[in-house]
């Protein structure tokens, strides 16, 4: 079967379509034939060698960790009732025995995946799982009253976006940053006040909650600075790692803001989290952006795309 790899860390470039041997499901198992693959940053992390992901077995390493397609085999003794041509969902840990999702067949235990969401294509479906339970687990840790006022950054992006959604879903206030290109964007996503971002991100939140907001989920890795938007005994999850994070975890200490680092793999073969994001998704409530469609030999330029910025939504493989 084909698959997109590489056999070195590096740049784009060293993305290169490759052979593998056709994975079969064993028992408590489905294979998916792979309709799409999403592109996210932490596939770059995994390509360029940066990523805490720790890798075993035979090269090439396939990234990838979003899949939507078809199931196409199914082994023994599945216990969550899907079948050959059900159109499905699921999240991939590329750690794994049989790599990530950038591959046209994918072998994963019947636990991991879900029906697709109503309505969407491959492409669409495969914006969902890892971009919508980070988000997802980010504000569990959160685990905020009804009401709360939410702070989101990066809130124009894949985790932000989705964060800022849920939240609205949860019952909470959301106040949001957004470059003003995005400003609109971010309003359509239910924001209820959006400022602009920058430096002075946490003083542009307090003009709208003058006594610090319960929690903030930051999704732009803007750390320290955010602080001083969090009211004392508040609560922040990050999505993504800082830099000077022994510093930062001191600033939040004097801040009184307790954190939380927002590991998305806590939710691997958790479906009762991904069905909850298919449902909202399926009605309307979760918005699926696709932002560029490309084919497995493109691989290297939708990671350059990626990597330049200002992406909204996804950059899908269609397989």
């Amino acid at each position: 079967m084909k698959a997109v790899g590489f056999f070195s860390f590096g740049g784009p470039e060293v993305l290169q379509v490759v052979d593998r041997d056709t994975p079969h499901a064993g028992p408590g198992e489905v294979r998916i034939r792979v309709g799409a693959a999403a592109v996210n940053p932490a596939d770059t992390l995994i390509r360029s060698g940066a990523s805490p992901l720790r890798f075993q077995g035979s090269e090439p390493i396939i990234p990838g960790l979003d899949v939507a397609g078809t199931i196409d085999e199914v082994g023994v003794g599945p216990a969550v009732g899907l079948s050959v041509g059900d159109r499905v969902i699921a999240m991939v840990n590329p750690t794994l025995r049989n790599g990530g999702g950038y591959v046209e067949q994918v072998v994963l235990p019947d636990s991991w995946v879900i029906p697709a969401p109503a309505g969407a294509d491959d492409a669409e479906a495969a914006t969902l799982p890892l971009n919508g339970l980070t988000a997802l687990r980010a504000l569990d840790q959160l685990d905020l009253a009804t009401g709360s006022t939410l702070a989101v950054t990066g809130a124009a992006g894949a985790v932000g976006g989705f964060a800022v959604q849920l939240a609205k879903v949860a019952g909470h206030r959301v106040l949001a940053d957004a470059s003003s290109a995005d400003a609109q964007l971010v309003a359509e996503l239910g924001a209820d006040e959006v400022v602009p971002r920058g430096s002075d991100v946490a003083e542009q939140f307090r003009a709208h909650a003058p006594d610090g907001v319960d929690a903030a989920v930051d999704a732009a890795a803007i750390g320290t600075p955010l602080l001083g938007a969090i009211r004392k005994g508040g609560r922040l999850a990050s999505v993504r790692g800082v830099s000077g994070q022994r510093a930062f975890e001191k600033a939040a200490e004097r801040h009184g803001v307790q954190l939380f680092a927002t590991f998305v793999h806590d939710y691997d073969g958790r479906p009762d989290k991904l069905d909850l994001l298919r449902q909202l998704a399926g009605e309307g409530r979760l918005t699926l952006r696709v932002a560029g469609r490309f084919r497995p030999e493109e691989a290297a330029r939708a990671h350059r795309l990626l990597e330049a910025g200002g992406v909204r939504g996804r950059l899908i493989l269609e397989f």
